[in-house]
């Protein structure tokens, strides 16, 4: 289960850094505002997945780079929020947008990698809509640093898919196969 960014703590910002004092800057000023600013950004991909300071250049991000920059702004404000990589089970039911492309292909759903922050126990994951708690069921799951949103968390996922495909051999695809469906399923959701 994971909760919205309406469940991050209201804590005013100081300017202990240069993501805080950005986000500052933007009129952020608790923290919970930041999660609110990152959550109304659009969803996409930026030009480097592995820099989540481009969410403030470009004005959008992913799982991925709106919680490590919200995580590293909670490191600098000294707020015990950390980083998680969690795998699921994507499919129509719990990702709208990406019910086409695995119909496509045959699948009902693909292990996906997904990023979310951890406050007091809790998952919160500010990509998805607001107005209560996602059932999402994550295992496995690591705790990673903002920077390891990149290379790290791309050869974690492979790896894991790697394996699932091992342990389906019903499956005929190849790894490379599986990471461009999946790949197609990202970009589904940019257009939904």
């Amino acid at each position: 289960m994971a909760f919205p960014w309406e469940a991050l703590p209201d804590l005013p910002l100081a300017a202990r850094g240069a993501d805080s004092a950005a986000l500052m800057r933007a009129g952020c000023r608790t923290y919970r505002e930041v999660a609110a600013y990152l959550h109304s950004l659009p969803y996409g991909r930026n030009a480097d997945r592995a820099d989540y300071r481009l969410v403030l250049t470009e004005l959008r991000g992913t799982c991925s780079t709106k919680h490590a920059l919200l995580a590293a702004v909670a490191l600098e404000q000294a707020i015990p929020v950390s980083l998680s990589i969690g795998i699921y089970d994507m499919s129509a039911a719990n990702t709208p947008g990406v019910g086409p492309v695995l119909a496509r292909h045959g699948l009902h759903s693909v292990p996906e990698a997904h990023c979310y922050l951890i406050y007091q126990g809790k998952r919160i994951d500010i990509t998805r809509s607001s107005g209560g708690p996602m059932a999402v069921q994550f295992a496995p799951e690591w705790s990673i640093e903002p920077t390891q949103i990149g290379a790290y968390k791309v050869r974690l996922h492979r790896t894991y898919l790697a394996d699932w495909l091992r342990q389906h051999p019903e499956r005929t695809l190849t790894l490379d196969e599986l990471w461009s469906i999946r790949e197609d399923c990202i970009a589904a959701l940019r257009e939904s």
